[in-house]
């Protein structure tokens, strides 16, 4: 009887000793804070970059919207001004001054389609890929303020992963 009883309180001890650990998981859980949503803290990050850029943009006669359509254009060189408002996200009626501000200063050039009288295509000229590359990087210059705030592995991870989720590759 005695090592019945033994046996039942060493039970209830172990039982009772997982219960415990069981709530001690929950309750450290449920403390967990939880992580802020990607689009806050891309947001908040887009935000100061951004503010970070437009001095470089200014000290170099570019507006942010002359920056996107050479960047575009240095990626794909030839298209159409309503395939180029597509693929940076802007309304084709919108980037109409942009793009006359950037052929005015030589950056691109608008050629007639000869498939489509219509339609221009537009290119990036020598001088347009020379400052936009002349601008980037001195943004990326900029960017160090963050970036040199990582560990040289957790920097290439993260770039590598921003890439990656934003369907860009490495240029």
């Amino acid at each position: 009887m005695k090592r019945a009883n033994i046996l039942i309180c060493m039970h209830v001890l172990i039982v009772c000793s997982r219960i415990l650990s069981v709530q001690l998981y929950h309750r450290a859980v449920a403390r967990k804070e939880s992580r802020p949503d990607l689009a806050e803290m891309l947001a908040e990050l887009a935000r100061k970059t951004v503010a970070a850029e437009q001095p470089v943009l200014a000290e170099h006669g570019l507006s942010m919207w002359g920056y996107i359509v050479l960047t575009a254009l240095d990626r794909s060189p030839i298209r159409t001004q309503s395939a180029l408002a597509e693929a940076i996200g802007a309304d084709k009626t919108r980037i109409i001054p942009t793009l006359d501000e950037l052929q005015q200063h030589g950056y691109i050039e608008r050629i007639a389609d000869p498939d489509d009288r219509r339609a221009r295509l537009l290119e990036i000229t020598h001088a347009g890929r020379s400052i936009k590359n002349t601008v980037q990087a001195a943004i990326q210059r900029g960017e160090e303020h963050w970036l040199g705030q990582l560990s040289a592995n957790d920097r290439d991870v993260f770039l590598s992963a921003l890439q990656q989720l934003s369907g860009r590759s490495a240029d």
